[in-house]
């Protein structure tokens, strides 16, 4: 069991810096959305969600013939898919096909999945070249970080940061002006693009009816990274399913919205397979893996099974206020946020890293700007409850269990409830503020003491609402 990394977030909290380029860049994206989905840039916008909500449902509902469709038009057109059960299996397989074709180059794009089973370390292990060529990503690669947001993985950098990264890493003159150091992230991956043996994308749709992987981007590098190896790898969750390629319109309309506040991404390509005659580039073999990782143990739950809606456009996050004051990096997985604090827990298990589920105000941000109105509120309840339920199991005669116990005996005495509450009044001590912040009869427990490191606890009232109501002035005429 981890525990809330109270220091990590406290120097989060403190560095003015990080909070500063935080609350600004997603007050950017919060901005430029609010203005794309206005009733007039969009009218038919709470439709849109509504049907992308029901497109999602039906199609996880019956997911297993979804599945077993979209694998039949990828054979279809030439193309293998791989079922992979846990994120060893994906590295065991991209490992092997790159030893039997000789690839140490690997350059890859859109590919948060991979990021969450940690397939860069693993190919790094062996000797293999994995290079990330999303910017954002390639920056947080080089500074051997994990991405701070699902859309902007470096959205805690300033361009100073990236200017002395860049330099340091890359050995070039510091460069602070943000098209400059593009430029210099272009030359280089350039390079990497026309030497790679094999590329790795994940994918933001997988298509039923016609067995293609949709890419959604804005630079351009998914697309040289799918096209110029002679080998492509989509790594994607079993949960990217959507039936036809007709519904791909509903999700396109939401996803750029929501998470960047565009209209629509500028590259969105649909990957079916490997080069076809006549044509001049794609690659030669085409896979798709894939991934369970958890994602079946979650479709179970048909109580929670909404959490696997989600299409990643992190606008959750932006709206988040515990997110936009922590930050991405004090979340245990690479899913941030109030998503990461649903489906992280339901991955591998409540009790793994149980503070998760109150790592939210209940504000109900998340649910309203929620493109597929996943109901994020009522999930972190109910993932509450089970953490309740699973550590009271685990310490069922513990301290705080007869705490309760005890609570309860006086809570059902009415009499004794209001003399010990009296008594207590008249006990406790108050600081100068009001506030309790000592209790000097009675050692206070560990537990105590956390849970006043995070919370100011008020004084009880000297007089009881039951003493002020006797003691109130008839009223005239009575």
């Amino acid at each position: 069991m981890t525990f809330v990394p109270l220091e990590s977030i406290r120097k989060t909290v403190s560095n003015q810096k990080l909070q500063s380029a935080i609350y600004a860049s997603t007050g950017r994206l919060i901005s430029k959305r609010r203005s794309t989905v206005a009733a007039e840039a969009l009218p038919d916008y709470q439709q849109l969600r509504t049907q992308a909500n029901a497109i999602k449902r039906h199609t996880l509902d019956h997911l297993d013939v979804y599945l077993e469709e979209f694998e039949r038009n990828v054979k279809a057109h030439r193309g293998k898919v791989i079922w992979c059960e846990t994120g060893a299996d994906v590295a065991d397989f991209i490992l092997g096909l790159a030893k039997e074709r000789g690839a140490k180059l690997i350059v890859k794009s859109k590919s948060m999945t991979t990021e969450e089973i940690d397939l860069n370390e693993r190919l790094e292990q062996h000797h293999l070249e994995a290079v990330e060529t999303d910017l954002g990503e390639y920056i947080v690669q080089l500074a051997h970080e994990r991405p701070f947001h699902i859309v902007a993985p470096a959205l805690h950098k300033t361009r100073y940061d990236v200017a002395d990264l860049f330099t340091k890493k890359l050995g070039v003159e510091r460069e602070e002006e943000i098209e400059k150091q593009t430029m210099i992230a272009r030359s280089v991956l350039r390079e990497k693009f026309l030497a790679a043996d094999l590329g790795v994308t994940g994918a933001n749709f997988l298509i039923a009816d016609s067995g293609a992987a949709v890419v959604v981007e804005n630079e351009g590098n998914a697309r040289l990274s799918s096209s110029a190896p002679k080998i492509h790898v989509v790594v994607a969750g079993i949960e990217k399913l959507i039936p036809r390629a007709r519904d791909v319109p509903v999700f396109l309309k939401l996803l750029g919205r929501s998470a960047t506040g565009q209209p629509l991404t500028v590259y969105t390509s649909f990957l079916s397979g490997p080069q076809r005659g006549g044509e001049s580039d794609g690659p030669r073999e085409f896979y798709v893996v894939l991934l369970d990782n958890g994602r079946t143990k979650l479709l179970a739950d048909k109580d929670k099974r909404e959490s696997l809606f989600c299409i990643r456009c992190g606008a959750c996050l932006n709206h988040c206020p515990v997110y936009r004051r922590i930050g991405g990096h004090n979340y245990p997985g690479v899913y941030s946020g109030p998503i990461g604090a649903i489906i992280t827990p339901q991955y591998h298990g409540v009790l793994q890293d149980p503070w998760l589920p109150y790592a939210s105000s209940l504000c109900g941000a998340c649910a309203e700007v929620c493109p597929v109105k996943i109901d994020i509120p009522r999930l972190l309840l109910e993932l509450r409850g089970e953490v309740a339920r699973g550590q009271t199991a685990k310490h069922e005669n513990g301290a705080e269990r007869r705490a309760f116990r005890l609570f309860a005996w006086f809570a059902t005495r009415p009499g004794l409830y209001a003399f010990a509450a009296a008594i207590g009044a008249m006990l406790a001590p108050r600081g100068e503020d009001g506030w309790l912040r000592s209790w000097p009869l009675f050692p206070r427990p560990k537990p105590l003491i956390n849970w006043l490191s995070q919370r100011d606890l008020p004084a009880p009232a000297r007089q009881s609402f039951r003493q002020w109501w006797r003691a109130r002035p008839p009223k005239a005429g009575s």
